[in-house]
């Protein structure tokens, strides 16, 4: 499942995160690379032990809680700590796939990296460029998305970012390990949540077909979490 995510951040708060990593001191986005990735990458990233890169991946965190369509999407079981890379002019991220297995250099802290996110830190006008092309059965993705909104997608995808001809793109990526590990259950389990809460907007949360479907939402959870 591909999904875009609105409003993850607001504007206010977007505009305050970049002002304190845009100060911040950026280093070469080779140092978290695996060895595929290394030969496609050319950005600049936080490092991971940046205290305005933990304080604003700690705000994305939060945010993220406060998101209910990420959390009916992810199902999340663990989030790695928020990352930000910046691209500029002549940068891009040759196609990849993400390592299976992320982990903390500096405290171990270690997630199988079920799912993928991009948020998106500067506006699409701020750059020419920088698309985030995801490919699945259905063919390639261009994502571009406005600032403060997200993208989520299985991180086994193929996927790229396109070289910068103007201008940079700043964002913050990172991984999530979910409560359930096949993509194609989430799917389901996302396409039931949204079915009923539509069908409860429309007929009552105490409506039988309402409390037979939620019944049967979480009847399949509980067969398929992974913890």
């Amino acid at each position: 499942m591909l999904l875009s995510i609105p409003s993850v951040l607001s504007k206010q708060a977007v505009a305050d995160m970049r002002a304190a990593i845009d100060a911040a001191g950026w280093v070469d986005g080779n140092v978290t690379s695996g060895k595929q990735s290394a030969l496609a990458k050319r950005n600049l990233q936080l490092p991971e032990d940046s205290p305005v890169a933990r304080k604003a991946g700690d705000q994305i965190l939060d945010a993220l809680e406060r998101t209910p369509l990420f959390v009916a999407a992810a199902l999340p079981l663990k989030v790695f700590p928020p990352l930000f890379n910046r691209y500029g002019e002549g940068n891009s991220f040759g196609m990849h796939v993400d390592n299976a297995l992320r982990v903390r250099r500096d405290n171990g802290f270690r997630i199988r990296t079920d799912l993928s996110a991009t948020l998106f830190l500067s506006e699409p006008d701020e750059y020419d460029g920088g698309e985030l092309i995801i490919e699945d059965n259905y063919g390639a993705h261009a994502v571009k998305l406005n600032a403060g909104d997200m993208v989520l997608y299985p991180a086994s995808s193929l996927h790229r970012v396109e070289p910068i001809t103007r201008g940079a793109r700043t964002s913050s990526f990172f991984w999530i390990q979910s409560m359930i590990r096949e993509d194609a259950k989430r799917t389901l389990l996302f396409d039931m949540d949204m079915s009923i809460q539509s069908l409860a907007a429309e007929l009552g949360h105490g409506h039988a077909q309402v409390i037979a479907l939620t019944g049967a939402y979480h009847n399949l959870l509980r067969m398929w979490i992974d913890l």
